[in-house]
């Protein structure tokens, strides 16, 4: 196995065991929701007008499967939508009070996560975080332009 193949296999296998490991508390701790509806709840409260649109793009979801995805929060009483005066057009999205304390519960789970693993990240230097960083910016941008390159739609898949 060559070192590329090394880097992406360590990577996936790293990924893997931060889902796995963290999994069960999730789900305790967010019982009846599912991650999708999660991630969906962390933009909407980390960006101003959160649309459908801006949703899939981030999430790496299709529009429709964002659609199903905000309907059901909305049914839930998660989030709502809002129009803009100047916009009768385009809906956006943003928490409820309920939705709130879904993405409080959510960000507590991630700073425990992050103390949880605090010893070892304490151990990279800077420059091994900025390496780090460096590679996984320049694979991001090799990636977004082979989805270009193909012609991928993340709105329409």
């Amino acid at each position: 196995m060559n070192k590329e193949e090394l880097v992406i296999m360590r990577f996936r296998d790293l990924f893997n065991k931060m889902v796995w490991l963290n999994k069960s508390k999730m789900e305790d701790s967010l019982k009846g929701y599912k991650s999708s509806e999660v991630h969906c709840i962390e933009y909407i409260e980390r960006n101003v007008d959160s649309n459908v649109t801006k949703l899939a793009e981030s999430l790496y979801m299709t529009s429709g499967a964002i659609s199903k995805i905000t309907k059901k929060l909305i049914k839930k009483g998660i989030i709502e939508s809002y129009q803009k005066p100047d916009n009768k057009k385009e809906i956006y999205f943003r928490l409820t009070e309920q939705g709130k304390v879904i993405y409080k519960i959510h960000e507590e789970l991630h700073k425990e996560f992050q103390e949880r693993d605090k010893a070892v990240f304490e151990q990279v230097t800077e420059e091994q975080f900025d390496s780090m960083l460096s590679f996984m910016e320049k694979y991001s941008r090799h990636l977004d332009a082979e989805i270009k390159k193909q012609g991928i739609d993340m709105k329409s898949e």
